[in-house]
């Protein structure tokens, strides 16, 4: 004992930031994480303040033969970035957000929330397209790929990536961009943490807001398949400045929302506009007027109001598992099966997102970054079993995995959304990057030949 003590007052010393062991005063608070599922007790947390910290903790680990796992925003569901008996690389205090309004550029620390992103680059009318919850980590929804509102106006967040500095398996700190060890840049748009830690990133800005046009329109169970066929209709002729989501929940109690409907399960259709306020109202006026809704809520929002829209849906604290894939679109057969499925949940918590990718998302090459499974029109469907203790939750988790063995058959292919992915879906890694998997295989073996970054949706090292 004396020894692993010793060792962790040597990493103490070498570091700027803070460490913390299960000896220490704030310990459970250190290893916790979003899920709150996952209840992991590693040997030692490293709050690192600089990537020289980051550095001399993978040396530490290596050294000391300690299985590693790097925190951010702490939102992998199935957590990844926490682990029993190792050591957890936080780097959550390196979340500083550097704007270059002329020059269109952020440079974004590895440990800053997307909420941190948002409000700097909005003071100066400008955005990265990211997620869809203010309090997730950009690092790592942008190595998977990143995806949410503007993903239809400027491509996922890798697409707006123009550089990374990253800490490798050595311990080497390497600059990644196209004209810069660009096999390691191909590989971390997309190939998630499997190639180092990203302790900073520089992306291309874009004009947004500060406020958009906001219209949900919700339907009950009974109105359902017709909302999804409805949606079906409207999605092929999407403007370009106008984005669309369909969203299986239980109608929050606010105050836009009738009493009566106050946690009613159904089908919301939301469409935000970025663009000119005609061509979202269009689409909203097809829509209602295709399919009167139950109630609706149409009204400007603020641009940091919208990405924080389900922060409270998926709060802190939330017990929650997921699974996901690709439609090409709503067929009648699938529209039966998420009808039926849906309305099996028991948790008011669940929910059920289809995201629909298109518009600079398709105009992407898909061979100039290692992103899973394709860049074609398609739908991103996330069944998320949420609810608020362990108890209800594995009743969610048999629901998730039913829902997803029923839907599976309608879906395109095996190609699949390495974010979306968790701990049980190891086996869908391959196949999910298709043909690009034999190279990302060639770049870890270049870059990380022990797999020490494994704590994620892994990609082994070819032989």
């Amino acid at each position: 004992m004396t020894y692993v003590v010793s060792r962790f007052d040597e990493l103490r010393a070498s570091l700027s930031g803070t460490v913390v062991t299960p000896e220490d005063p704030g310990y459970d608070e250190a290893r916790r994480v979003w899920n709150a599922d996952i209840d992991r007790r590693p040997a030692v947390v490293a709050y690192c303040a600089t990537t020289e910290d980051v550095a001399q903790a993978v040396s530490f680990a290596g050294d000391s033969s300690l299985e590693m796992s790097v925190r951010s925003g702490a939102h992998s569901m199935a957590g990844m970035c926490v682990g029993d008996a190792g050591i957890v690389i936080d780097v959550s205090r390196m979340n500083d957000v550097d704007v270059d309004a002329e020059a269109r550029r952020a440079t974004v620390g590895g440990g800053a929330l997307l909420r941190d992103l948002d409000a700097a680059t909005q003071i100066h009318g400008l955005a990265v397209p990211s997620g869809e919850v203010g309090h997730t980590g950009i690092a790592g929804i942008t190595l998977g790929g990143g995806m949410g509102w503007l993903t239809r106006q400027y491509g996922l967040t890798i697409d707006n990536l123009v550089s990374a500095r990253v800490v490798l398996a050595d311990a080497r700190i390497v600059r990644a961009a196209a004209d810069e060890n660009p096999d390691l840049f191909w590989a971390i748009r997309g190939g998630g943490g499997n190639f180092g830690i990203v302790t900073e990133f520089e992306f291309v800005l874009h004009e947004v807001g500060p406020q958009v046009d906001m219209a949900m329109l919700f339907y009950g169970m009974d109105q359902a398949a017709d909302a999804f066929r409805m949606a079906r209709e409207v999605i092929p002729d999407l403007p370009p400045d106008v984005s669309f989501e369909v969203v299986a929940m239980h109608a929050p109690p606010e105050p836009f929302v009738p009493e009566e409907h106050h946690f009613r399960l159904g089908i919301a259709l939301i469409a935000v506009g970025f663009g000119g306020e005609e061509s979202h109202r269009d689409v909203v006026d097809r829509v209602r007027d295709g399919l009167p809704p139950l109630f609706e809520m149409v009204a400007p929002m603020p641009y940091t109001a919208l990405q924080q829209m389900f922060d409270d849906g998926f709060a802190w604290g939330t017990h929650a598992y997921e699974k996901s894939l690709y439609l090409e679109t709503f067929t009648d057969e699938a529209i039966e099966v998420i009808v039926e499925r849906v309305a099996e949940t028991v948790s008011p918590m669940s929910a059920v997102l289809f995201y629909v990718l298109g518009g600079a998302f398709s105009a992407a090459d898909d061979a100039s970054t290692a992103f899973s499974g394709g860049r074609s029109p398609r739908l991103a469907m996330f069944i998320v079993g949420m609810a608020p203790d362990a108890d209800a939750q594995s009743v969610e988790r048999v629901w998730v995995r039913g829902f997803f063995d029923a839907i599976a058959p309608h879906a395109m292919g095996t190609g699949a959304y390495v974010n979306g992915m968790g701990s049980d879906d190891a086996h869908r890694v391959p196949a999910a990057y298709g043909t690009k998997y034999a190279r990302l295989q060639r770049i870890k073996a270049a870059y990380d030949p022990d797999n020490v970054f494994h704590r994620n949706t892994n990609i082994l090292p070819a032989p």
